[in-house]
């Protein structure tokens, strides 16, 4: 079932992929699938939240940081997952930029263990404030 919106089925079907991959045994290859399944969903990600929080929150957030700020302002995130968005933030703009074997395999732990779960939450809370009925 399609969403009401292109930008919510984007983040959607990016985290499925994300998941998907996040399932797999851990090789060089599924590492780097890993991180550039991540961009995606990261990208999906902060631009659902800024139609999100402009079309129920009113708040204008044209970055991803301040989208996340903005989540927090309105409830959708705690503080501490605010921090860990935040941090997110960094380690995709890491991952765009620079490519280091210990940092990739660093930032593939993060995604599995801390990003991919925030990206579900995230995805969830949307859809707790919206009156779409798809189910993740």
């Amino acid at each position: 079932m399609e969403t009401v919106n292109p930008r919510y089925d984007a983040l959607k079907n990016a985290l499925q992929r994300l998941e998907e991959i996040g399932k797999k045994s851990k090789t060089d290859i599924i590492r780097d699938a890993t991180i550039q399944r991540f961009e995606f969903t990261y990208e999906a990600a902060w631009k659902a939240l800024r139609y999100h929080l402009m079309e129920k929150h009113g708040t204008v957030c044209p970055s991803p940081k301040s989208c996340f700020r903005g989540a927090l302002t309105v409830g959708i995130l705690t503080p501490e997952q605010t921090e860990m968005a935040l941090q997110m933030t960094d380690d995709r703009n890491l991952t765009t930029h620079t490519y280091d074997e210990a940092l990739a395999d660093q930032i593939y732990q993060r995604i599995l263990e801390h990003y991919l779960p925030l990206f579900l939450l995230l995805w969830q809370r949307i859809k707790e404030e919206t009156d779409f009925g798809v189910t993740k």
